[in-house]
């Protein structure tokens, strides 16, 4: 049936021209029928705990007790310098908070809900610093900031604020500043991200291919791919079925134009092998799509189904980011399977210009360096995987220094309002004041002349992580919802927070059915309390997340190369790279460049892409083996595969490594940590492990390399040069290997 397929759509170059045009049209109808991908992200949902968690039915109860509902505080933070009167410092704020409150104030704004020394004197001690140097001023905003309207009424906050500060320094923070500030991060990159990928993809496409035309074909394949995914994501975005954020189409973008190269890498090698038997070009094509087509289809299955098995998860950040993926690759390999041969065949002889056809196909041969690398590989393939396998486990001792972070202000590498807004906070009033956690208590009581609101709010302050409440408890309008709000003593993005939640439920709760209501819900909300969740989903979803990734790999290698022993060493490699890998990202981001820890979803994403993205280059050179072990003793088809897959795998490394880096340029830690760990991740399969390490272990295994499956033409240790491993039967038939 494939073979039937490849020849209808490119027996001709009329039908090479058709397809061409087919994509084309289908890049112009949904460019129409599509919204922006912009106008559907959702980048509030993503970094979110689940849910079902217990921090997100606290955020319900006290958007549902709130005179505001549904509104995030953008917090302005009014610092006076030493110089500065006290009297100019509180005239600033009364400046403010009248603005604010007054005609001009944006929409979104809820004049009744600002909350300042100028509209409740009485939460002086909460809104000065001890030193009356800095004064805070709560103001609610309505809406999502996901949305542009909120965006722009935060500006205007902080534009109105600036008007009115005087002699004092302002910043807006808050959560409202803050999700502001995390969108527009994300979205000033989205276009200089593009731009260094393509220009970066096209010099070192013009290095391998030397030819203009030919570079040319992969970004032209990897644009349609693009446009494709974008328009259709777009669709299914606005139709609720799948979520899609800056994060995840920044991540995209480098995906597309790296594995699109890769595939086109592939074909266009193989088609150059075809040329030197036959020199008709549609039907060269069709050889080298027969031949590679089944290795482009496993390859993108395994990036698809590894992206799909994200869909397991339960936290937003890890769940959301699957289906937009795996649909881009879907696209990406369709696209590299049919537009790219028919554009090949439609540039016909010029496509390697300035060299000639001839020439094209003798390189195709394997060069210099790879007849040596085979040669080592050969002669010593015991040293080469011990020297490997000790330099992976020295790699993966930078391990020792591993540390998360969950400090989303801190991933900035670009200065914001609202960091500078936090740091005044921390500063003037201690760290904790930065995120109080939030208890909440509700039941079917009146619980403001209640004896037990009492005893918790007592309970509470006494507890050991506990630095102060802040100010008395605010009760909902029927008054059977107290909330607390609790100073913590320490950093409340640090894993000491984290920890201190539970303890701090558990208080309330003992609290509470002491002072007689054991019927009480009682849950910590507030940003400590929501990391927590995500921290515990996250440990929960990587678990199974690694487990059904390595699982879908196994089966997929188990299926294209018809043996149960390969699969193993191969994957066992794969985890020996993330390790080292990981290692290494420890050791430059937090050992060198001094970050605080490594991005809380970064481990789960380098491992996933990783995986995924690498057992492709195990697929391209064991396929090649499998193929050629047909017709050679293992230890010749061994060096055949490599001369052969060699300059291919090395190339497609190189840019899929180099399309990666390019994250290292967004102004975001987990981004650049992300494209530092994939990009040294597949330097080191391209060049140590598929080269060397598995040949290495391929060649020690020789004619067991693909247990059970017994090779056509097996080798004996004099023809090996070495002791090698013997199939049960040294006798087993050509025709018994082909049937395997």
């Amino acid at each position: 049936m494939t073979t039937r397929i490849i020849h209808f759509l490119f027996q001709s170059k009329k039908r090479a021209v058709g397809i061409v045009v087919l994509w084309l049209l289908i890049v112009g109808v949904l460019t129409q029928l599509a919204p922006t991908l912009e106008s559907v992200e959702d980048n509030e949902s993503a970094n979110l705990p689940p849910a079902a968690s217990d921090s997100m039915r606290a955020r319900d109860l006290i958007r549902q007790a709130s005179p505001t509902p549904g509104a995030l505080p953008a917090i302005v933070v009014v610092h006076g310098q030493d110089d500065t009167p006290q009297t100019e410092i509180i005239s600033a704020v009364s400046r403010i908070t009248e603005t604010l409150a007054g005609p001009d104030r944006p929409s979104q704004v809820s004049a009744e809900g600002i909350v300042s020394t100028a509209t409740v004197p009485q939460a002086a001690d909460q809104l000065v610093s001890s030193d009356g140097s800095t004064q805070l001023i709560i103001v609610p905003v309505t809406g999502s900031p996901s949305d542009k309207s909120f965006r722009a009424a935060v500006d205007d906050v902080r534009r109105l604020a600036a008007d009115q500060a005087g002699q004092t320094k302002v910043a807006v923070t808050g959560p409202a500043g803050i999700a502001t500030d995390t969108v527009k991060v994300f979205s000033s990159g989205d276009m200089t991200l593009l731009l260094a990928t393509v220009l970066l993809v096209l010099v070192l496409l013009l290095l391998i291919y030397r030819s203009p035309l030919m570079a040319l074909v992969p970004l032209l394949a990897a644009g349609i791919a693009m446009r494709v995914a974008e328009a259709l994501g777009a669709m299914l975005a606005d139709a609720g079925l799948i979520t899609v954020s800056s994060q995840t189409a920044s991540i995209m973008t480098v995906l597309l134009f790296g594995v699109g190269t890769d595939y086109a890498l592939i074909i266009t090698a193989r088609y150059r092998e075809a040329l030197r038997e036959e020199p008709d070009r549609p039907r060269a094509m069709q050889t080298a799509l027969r031949e590679v087509g089944e290795t482009i289809v496993a390859s993108a299955s395994t990036v698809v189904l590894a992206m799909m098995a994200l869909l397991v998860a339960v936290s937003p950040s890890l769940r959301g980011f699957g289906p937009y993926l795996a649909l881009g690759v879907a696209v990406m390999a369709l696209v590299a399977f049919t537009f790219i041969p028919a554009l090949v065949l439609i540039f016909g002889r010029a496509v390697f210009w300035p060299s000639s056809e001839r020439k094209v196909a003798e390189r195709s041969q394997g060069g210099v360096i790879w007849q040596r690398v085979a040669s080592l590989v050969h002669q010593a393939p015991a040293k080469v995987a011990a020297g490997l396998l000790i330099l992976l486990v020295v790699m993966s001792a930078g391990l020792l220094n591993y540390q998360e972070t969950f400090n989303s202000l801190s991933g900035f590498r670009t200065d914001t309002e609202s960091a500078r807004g936090q740091a005044l906070i921390a500063d003037q009033f201690g760290p904790g004041r930065l995120a109080p956690a939030t208890v909440v208590v509700r039941t079917d009581k009146d619980l403001r002349d209640e004896p037990a609101t009492t005893k918790i709010q007592s309970a509470l302050a006494n507890e050991t992580d506990v630095d102060h409440l802040a100010g008395p408890p605010t009760f909902s309008k029927d008054g059977q919802t107290a909330i607390f709000d609790v100073v913590l003593d320490k950093d409340p993005y640090s894993a000491a927070a984290l920890d201190a939640v539970e303890p701090l439920e558990n208080t309330a709760r003992t609290a509470a059915a002491d002072a007689g209501i054991k019927d009480a819900t009682v849950l910590v909300g507030g940003e400590t309390a929501e990391t927590a969740d995500i921290r515990d989903a996250l440990n929960r979803d990587t678990i199974y997340i690694v487990l059904l990734v390595l699982l879908i790999v196994t089966a997929v290698l188990i299926l294209l190369l018809r043996s149960l022993l390969a699969p193993l060493y191969l994957v066992a490699t794969l985890v020996l790279s993330f390790l080292a890998t990981m290692g290494a990202t420890v050791f430059f981001t937090v050992t060198v460049l001094g970050d605080e820890g490594i991005g809380n979803r970064v481990t789960a994403y380098v491992f996933i892409f990783l995986v995924a993205l690498g057992v492709d280059y195990n697929i391209f050179i064991m396929s090649r083996f499998r193929r050629e072990v047909r017709d050679a003793m293992p230890s010749t088809a061994l060096r055949t595969a490599l001369l052969r897959t060699g300059g291919v795998v090395s190339s497609a490394g190189l840019i899929l490594a180099a399309t990666f880096s390019v994250l290292m340029t967004q102004p975001i830690r987990e981004l650049f940590q992300f494209g530092f760990a994939m990009a040294f991740g597949i330097l080191l399969d391209t060049f140590l492990i598929r080269p060397l390490l598995v040949p290495a272990i391929v060649r020690l295994l020789g004619n067991r390399a693909l247990w059970p499956t017994k090779v056509p033409h097996p080798e004996t240790a004099a023809a090996a040069g070495l002791p090698v491993a013997t199939t049960s039967s040294s006798t087993s038939t050509a025709t018994s290997g082909k049937s395997s």
